[in-house]
Protein backbone atom coordinates (compact mmCIF):
# COMPACT_ATOMS: atom_id res chain seq x y z
CA UNK A 1 0.00 0.00 0.00
CA UNK A 2 1.12 3.48 -0.75
CA UNK A 3 0.56 6.88 1.19
CA UNK A 4 1.38 10.12 -0.70
CA UNK A 5 1.32 13.62 0.21
CA UNK A 6 1.90 16.81 -2.42
CA UNK A 7 2.91 19.81 -1.92
CA UNK A 8 0.38 22.32 -0.13
CA UNK A 9 -0.26 25.98 -1.72
CA UNK A 10 2.30 28.18 -0.24
CA UNK A 11 1.12 30.57 -0.18
CA UNK A 12 -1.32 29.95 2.53
CA UNK A 13 -0.07 26.82 4.19
CA UNK A 14 3.71 26.38 4.66
CA UNK A 15 2.99 23.36 6.99
CA UNK A 16 3.44 19.44 5.73
CA UNK A 17 1.45 16.83 6.75
CA UNK A 18 5.01 14.66 6.26
CA UNK A 19 8.29 15.28 7.62
CA UNK A 20 11.35 12.91 7.05
CA UNK A 21 11.87 11.58 10.21
CA UNK A 22 8.36 10.31 10.32
CA UNK A 23 9.36 8.24 7.25
CA UNK A 24 10.36 5.46 8.75
CA UNK A 25 7.81 4.76 10.71
CA UNK A 26 5.31 4.70 7.30
CA UNK A 27 8.29 2.09 6.20
CA UNK A 28 8.26 0.00 9.85
CA UNK A 29 4.48 -0.53 8.89
CA UNK A 30 5.23 -1.77 5.25
CA UNK A 31 3.73 1.00 3.37
CA UNK A 32 5.55 2.99 0.87
CA UNK A 33 5.57 6.95 0.78
CA UNK A 34 5.32 8.97 -2.31
CA UNK A 35 5.99 12.69 -2.58
CA UNK A 36 6.59 15.46 -5.41
CA UNK A 37 9.72 17.15 -6.40
CA UNK A 38 10.52 19.83 -3.73
CA UNK A 39 7.98 18.85 -1.42
CA UNK A 40 9.01 20.58 1.56
CA UNK A 41 11.66 22.86 0.06
CA UNK A 42 10.40 26.21 1.35
CA UNK A 43 10.43 25.39 4.91
CA UNK A 44 14.75 24.62 4.50
CA UNK A 45 13.83 20.53 3.73
CA UNK A 46 15.37 19.28 1.08
CA UNK A 47 14.42 15.85 -0.96
CA UNK A 48 17.24 14.19 -0.12
CA UNK A 49 16.51 14.32 3.80
CA UNK A 50 13.30 12.25 2.44
CA UNK A 51 14.99 9.77 0.34
CA UNK A 52 17.62 8.86 2.94
CA UNK A 53 14.64 7.58 5.41
CA UNK A 54 13.32 6.07 1.93
CA UNK A 55 10.55 8.02 0.69
CA UNK A 56 10.46 8.00 -3.07
CA UNK A 57 10.32 11.42 -4.73
CA UNK A 58 8.21 11.48 -7.80
CA UNK A 59 8.34 14.08 -10.75
CA UNK A 60 5.04 15.70 -10.33
CA UNK A 61 1.86 15.92 -7.84
CA UNK A 62 -0.47 14.14 -10.48
CA UNK A 63 1.77 10.93 -10.06
CA UNK A 64 1.65 11.04 -6.56
CA UNK A 65 -2.06 11.36 -6.48
CA UNK A 66 -2.64 8.64 -9.17
CA UNK A 67 -0.35 6.02 -7.45
CA UNK A 68 -1.19 6.53 -4.02
CA UNK A 69 -4.26 4.40 -2.01
CA UNK A 70 -4.01 7.36 0.71
CA UNK A 71 -3.64 11.11 0.31
CA UNK A 72 -2.51 12.83 3.49
CA UNK A 73 -2.53 16.38 3.40
CA UNK A 74 -2.44 19.52 5.60
CA UNK A 75 -5.40 21.03 4.19
CA UNK A 76 -8.29 20.16 1.86
CA UNK A 77 -6.87 19.60 -2.04
CA UNK A 78 -7.56 22.05 -4.69
CA UNK A 79 -10.46 21.64 -6.57
CA UNK A 80 -8.35 20.65 -9.22
CA UNK A 81 -6.45 18.04 -7.63
CA UNK A 82 -10.02 16.60 -5.48
CA UNK A 83 -11.39 15.82 -8.97
CA UNK A 84 -8.15 13.55 -9.65
CA UNK A 85 -8.98 11.29 -6.94
CA UNK A 86 -10.84 7.96 -7.86
CA UNK A 87 -13.07 5.62 -5.90
CA UNK A 88 -11.27 3.72 -2.80
CA UNK A 89 -8.81 6.20 -2.30
CA UNK A 90 -8.47 7.79 0.92
CA UNK A 91 -7.90 11.48 2.03
CA UNK A 92 -6.99 12.20 5.41
CA UNK A 93 -6.15 15.95 6.91
CA UNK A 94 -7.59 19.45 8.30
CA UNK A 95 -10.53 19.16 5.76
CA UNK A 96 -12.97 21.18 7.50
CA UNK A 97 -15.91 20.02 6.35
CA UNK A 98 -18.41 22.99 7.92
CA UNK A 99 -16.37 25.08 5.25
CA UNK A 100 -16.07 22.51 2.53
CA UNK A 101 -19.32 20.81 2.74
CA UNK A 102 -20.30 21.25 -0.73
CA UNK A 103 -17.00 19.56 -2.27
CA UNK A 104 -16.85 17.45 0.39
CA UNK A 105 -20.07 15.92 -0.21
CA UNK A 106 -18.94 15.63 -4.06
CA UNK A 107 -16.37 13.43 -3.47
CA UNK A 108 -17.55 11.52 -0.80
CA UNK A 109 -20.15 10.81 -3.21
CA UNK A 110 -17.90 9.01 -5.60
CA UNK A 111 -16.90 6.44 -2.90
CA UNK A 112 -13.81 8.17 -1.72
CA UNK A 113 -13.38 8.18 1.70
CA UNK A 114 -12.45 11.64 3.41
CA UNK A 115 -11.53 11.84 7.39
CA UNK A 116 -11.36 14.95 9.19
CA UNK A 117 -8.95 14.91 12.14
CA UNK A 118 -10.29 18.55 13.56
CA UNK A 119 -13.49 15.44 14.35
CA UNK A 120 -11.23 13.52 16.67
CA UNK A 121 -13.06 12.32 19.40
CA UNK A 122 -11.90 13.78 22.88
CA UNK A 123 -11.09 9.92 24.37
CA UNK A 124 -7.53 8.53 25.90
CA UNK A 125 -6.96 6.73 23.00
CA UNK A 126 -7.08 9.77 20.16
CA UNK A 127 -4.76 11.73 22.35
CA UNK A 128 -1.69 10.96 20.01
CA UNK A 129 -3.78 12.47 16.93
CA UNK A 130 -4.99 15.64 18.71
CA UNK A 131 -4.16 18.08 15.67
CA UNK A 132 -6.27 20.94 17.62
CA UNK A 133 -3.86 20.52 20.55
CA UNK A 134 -0.55 20.43 19.24
CA UNK A 135 -1.26 22.76 16.96
CA UNK A 136 -3.11 25.58 19.29
CA UNK A 137 -0.34 24.85 21.43
CA UNK A 138 2.29 26.43 19.20
CA UNK A 139 -0.48 29.20 18.29
CA UNK A 140 -0.67 30.11 22.04
CA UNK A 141 3.15 30.43 22.15
CA UNK A 142 3.62 32.71 18.99
CA UNK A 143 0.45 34.89 19.76
CA UNK A 144 2.35 35.96 22.88
CA UNK A 145 6.07 36.22 21.37
CA UNK A 146 4.61 38.09 18.52
CA UNK A 147 2.31 40.66 20.57
CA UNK A 148 5.08 41.05 23.02
CA UNK A 149 7.47 42.60 20.08
CA UNK A 150 5.14 44.86 19.20
CA UNK A 151 4.61 46.15 22.70
CA UNK A 152 7.16 49.25 23.37
CA UNK A 153 7.65 48.20 26.72
CA UNK A 154 9.28 45.73 28.82
CA UNK A 155 7.77 42.46 29.75
CA UNK A 156 8.45 41.53 33.24
CA UNK A 157 9.60 43.72 36.40
CA UNK A 158 12.33 45.16 36.32
CA UNK A 159 13.90 47.11 39.43
CA UNK A 160 17.21 49.39 38.87
CA UNK A 161 18.84 52.08 40.12
CA UNK A 162 16.88 54.70 37.83
CA UNK A 163 13.61 53.36 39.37
CA UNK A 164 11.26 50.42 38.97
CA UNK A 165 9.40 49.07 35.88
CA UNK A 166 6.01 47.44 36.42
CA UNK A 167 5.50 43.88 35.12
CA UNK A 168 3.15 44.20 31.91
CA UNK A 169 -0.62 42.77 32.67
CA UNK A 170 -2.00 40.48 29.94
CA UNK A 171 -5.35 39.41 29.76
CA UNK A 172 -5.81 36.11 27.64
CA UNK A 173 -9.36 35.31 26.04
CA UNK A 174 -10.01 31.52 26.44
CA UNK A 175 -8.26 29.25 28.11
CA UNK A 176 -8.52 26.17 26.05
CA UNK A 177 -5.09 24.71 24.62
CA UNK A 178 -4.18 28.05 23.09
CA UNK A 179 -4.80 30.16 26.02
CA UNK A 180 -3.19 27.97 28.78
CA UNK A 181 0.00 27.90 26.58
CA UNK A 182 -0.24 31.85 26.29
CA UNK A 183 -0.76 32.32 29.84
CA UNK A 184 2.39 29.61 30.49
CA UNK A 185 4.51 31.52 28.00
CA UNK A 186 3.64 35.09 29.32
CA UNK A 187 4.19 33.87 33.09
CA UNK A 188 7.80 32.65 32.07
CA UNK A 189 8.73 35.92 30.10
CA UNK A 190 7.59 37.85 33.24
CA UNK A 191 4.13 39.21 32.57
CA UNK A 192 1.50 39.20 35.49
CA UNK A 193 -1.51 37.17 33.62
CA UNK A 194 -5.49 37.06 33.98
CA UNK A 195 -7.76 34.74 31.91
CA UNK A 196 -10.90 34.33 31.16
CA UNK A 197 -13.24 31.38 30.31
CA UNK A 198 -16.82 30.34 29.99
CA UNK A 199 -15.58 27.04 31.43
CA UNK A 200 -15.35 26.49 34.85
CA UNK A 201 -12.98 23.44 34.64
CA UNK A 202 -10.18 26.17 33.92
CA UNK A 203 -10.04 28.11 36.62
CA UNK A 204 -7.98 24.97 38.27
CA UNK A 205 -5.62 25.48 35.28
CA UNK A 206 -5.49 29.02 34.62
CA UNK A 207 -4.47 28.70 38.37
CA UNK A 208 -2.12 26.25 38.20
CA UNK A 209 0.16 27.92 35.72
CA UNK A 210 0.24 31.08 37.61
CA UNK A 211 -2.71 33.21 36.44
CA UNK A 212 -5.69 35.06 37.99
CA UNK A 213 -9.26 33.81 36.77
CA UNK A 214 -11.88 36.19 36.37
CA UNK A 215 -15.01 34.52 37.29
CA UNK A 216 -18.42 36.01 36.41
CA UNK A 217 -20.54 35.96 39.06
CA UNK A 218 -23.49 33.37 39.41
CA UNK A 219 -22.05 32.07 35.81
CA UNK A 220 -23.08 28.20 34.66
CA UNK A 221 -20.18 25.90 33.17
CA UNK A 222 -20.97 26.29 29.74
CA UNK A 223 -18.51 23.37 28.46
CA UNK A 224 -19.51 20.54 26.04
CA UNK A 225 -19.61 17.06 26.46
CA UNK A 226 -16.88 16.93 24.08
CA UNK A 227 -14.96 19.38 26.36
CA UNK A 228 -15.54 22.22 24.32
CA UNK A 229 -16.42 25.45 24.89
CA UNK A 230 -20.26 26.15 24.05
CA UNK A 231 -22.76 29.33 22.59
CA UNK A 232 -23.10 31.78 26.15
CA UNK A 233 -26.26 32.88 27.41
CA UNK A 234 -27.05 36.83 26.88
CA UNK A 235 -27.42 37.19 30.31
CA UNK A 236 -24.09 35.48 30.77
CA UNK A 237 -22.66 37.97 27.66
CA UNK A 238 -23.74 40.84 29.55
CA UNK A 239 -21.99 40.38 32.93
CA UNK A 240 -18.71 39.13 30.78
CA UNK A 241 -18.61 42.47 29.02
CA UNK A 242 -19.11 44.67 32.41
CA UNK A 243 -16.07 42.36 34.15
CA UNK A 244 -13.70 42.91 30.71
CA UNK A 245 -14.21 46.36 30.21
CA UNK A 246 -13.20 47.17 33.78
CA UNK A 247 -10.25 44.57 33.19
CA UNK A 248 -8.91 46.33 30.21
CA UNK A 249 -8.57 49.69 31.77
CA UNK A 250 -5.35 48.08 33.31
CA UNK A 251 -4.59 45.43 30.82
CA UNK A 252 -1.18 46.25 28.56
CA UNK A 253 -1.41 42.91 26.27
CA UNK A 254 -4.49 40.71 24.84
CA UNK A 255 -4.31 37.08 23.41
CA UNK A 256 -7.61 35.88 22.23
CA UNK A 257 -8.14 32.16 21.52
CA UNK A 258 -12.00 31.65 22.08
CA UNK A 259 -13.83 29.65 19.41
CA UNK A 260 -16.73 27.52 19.15
CA UNK A 261 -16.10 24.17 16.67
CA UNK A 262 -17.85 25.24 13.55
CA UNK A 263 -19.35 28.34 14.25
CA UNK A 264 -17.66 32.29 13.57
CA UNK A 265 -15.85 33.14 16.68
CA UNK A 266 -17.92 34.92 19.66
CA UNK A 267 -17.20 38.75 19.70
CA UNK A 268 -15.99 39.21 23.32
CA UNK A 269 -13.88 42.31 23.04
CA UNK A 270 -16.44 45.09 21.78
CA UNK A 271 -15.12 48.78 20.16
CA UNK A 272 -16.87 50.42 23.49
CA UNK A 273 -13.99 48.07 25.72
CA UNK A 274 -10.87 49.01 23.79
CA UNK A 275 -11.93 52.72 23.76
CA UNK A 276 -11.18 52.06 27.68
CA UNK A 277 -7.34 50.81 26.97
CA UNK A 278 -4.46 52.39 27.25
CA UNK A 279 -2.93 53.58 24.00
CA UNK A 280 -0.04 51.39 23.05
CA UNK A 281 -1.61 48.31 24.14
CA UNK A 282 -1.81 45.14 22.02
CA UNK A 283 -4.81 42.92 21.06
CA UNK A 284 -3.43 39.51 19.30
CA UNK A 285 -6.86 37.82 18.24
CA UNK A 286 -6.13 33.80 17.43
CA UNK A 287 -9.71 33.85 16.30
CA UNK A 288 -9.10 36.38 13.34
CA UNK A 289 -10.01 33.14 11.15
CA UNK A 290 -13.03 32.51 12.51
CA UNK A 291 -14.24 36.58 12.74
CA UNK A 292 -12.51 37.45 16.00
CA UNK A 293 -12.74 37.25 19.24
CA UNK A 294 -12.46 41.58 18.96
CA UNK A 295 -14.75 43.20 16.91
CA UNK A 296 -12.14 45.39 15.33
CA UNK A 297 -10.10 42.20 14.11
CA UNK A 298 -9.22 42.21 10.71
CA UNK A 299 -7.34 39.00 9.26
CA UNK A 300 -3.55 39.76 8.39
CA UNK A 301 -3.97 43.69 9.07
CA UNK A 302 -2.84 45.65 12.04
CA UNK A 303 -5.51 48.51 12.89
CA UNK A 304 -4.74 50.43 15.02
CA UNK A 305 -7.87 52.06 17.46
CA UNK A 306 -7.15 55.30 20.03
CA UNK A 307 -3.08 54.14 20.15
CA UNK A 308 -4.51 50.14 20.90
CA UNK A 309 -2.70 47.43 18.26
CA UNK A 310 -5.23 44.57 17.26
CA UNK A 311 -3.90 41.92 14.80
CA UNK A 312 -4.50 38.73 14.01
CA UNK A 313 -3.01 36.72 11.16
CA UNK A 314 -4.98 33.71 8.77
CA UNK A 315 -2.82 31.21 9.74
CA UNK A 316 -0.23 32.26 12.84
CA UNK A 317 1.51 28.72 12.07
CA UNK A 318 3.61 29.57 8.79
CA UNK A 319 5.31 31.58 10.83
CA UNK A 320 6.31 28.22 12.76
CA UNK A 321 6.22 25.82 9.78
CA UNK A 322 8.72 23.19 10.96
CA UNK A 323 7.80 22.90 14.44
CA UNK A 324 4.32 22.56 13.21
CA UNK A 325 5.18 20.39 10.60
CA UNK A 326 6.81 18.05 13.09
CA UNK A 327 3.90 17.61 15.75
CA UNK A 328 1.73 17.20 12.92
CA UNK A 329 3.16 14.85 10.75
CA UNK A 330 3.23 12.53 14.06
CA UNK A 331 -0.41 13.30 14.85
CA UNK A 332 -1.35 11.84 11.27
CA UNK A 333 1.09 9.30 11.40
CA UNK A 334 -0.78 7.69 14.87
CA UNK A 335 -4.10 8.27 13.06
CA UNK A 336 -2.92 6.49 9.86
CA UNK A 337 -1.66 3.75 12.11
CA UNK A 338 -5.14 3.56 13.48
CA UNK A 339 -6.66 3.24 10.38
CA UNK A 340 -3.84 0.50 8.72
CA UNK A 341 -4.46 -3.19 9.08
CA UNK A 342 -0.78 -4.56 9.41
CA UNK A 343 -1.77 -8.35 9.33
CA UNK A 344 -4.14 -8.08 5.85
CA UNK A 345 -1.50 -4.65 4.69
CA UNK A 346 -4.57 -2.81 3.82
CA UNK A 347 -6.54 -0.18 5.22
CA UNK A 348 -9.44 -0.79 7.56
CA UNK A 349 -12.17 1.42 7.52
CA UNK A 350 -13.94 0.02 10.43
CA UNK A 351 -16.89 2.33 11.54
CA UNK A 352 -17.01 0.42 14.98
CA UNK A 353 -13.89 2.35 16.15
CA UNK A 354 -15.00 5.31 17.48
CA UNK A 355 -11.66 7.39 16.35
CA UNK A 356 -12.70 5.99 12.74
CA UNK A 357 -16.53 6.52 12.60
CA UNK A 358 -15.90 10.02 13.71
CA UNK A 359 -13.45 11.52 11.62
CA UNK A 360 -15.06 10.18 8.21
CA UNK A 361 -16.79 12.32 6.14
CA UNK A 362 -20.43 11.29 5.35
CA UNK A 363 -23.03 12.69 3.12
Amino acid sequence: MIIGSISENIEVEKRVALTPEIIKKYKSLGLEVYLNKDYASHIGINDKEYEAEGANILANSDDVISKSNAILQMNILSDENLNKLTKEQILIGVLNPYLNEKKLKEIVSKNINCFSLELLPRITRAQSMDILSSQANLAGYKAVVDSFSFFQKAIPMMMTAAGTISAAKVLVVGAGVAGLQAIATAKRMGAIVFATDVRMASKEQVESLGGKFLTVEGSENLETDGGYAKEATDDFKKKQEELLKETLKKTDIVICTALIPGKKAPIIIKKNMIDVMTSGSVIYDLAASQGGNSELTEVDEIIESNGVKIMGEANILNRLPVSASNLFSKNIFNFVNNLYDNEKKSFNINLDDEIIEKTMVKL
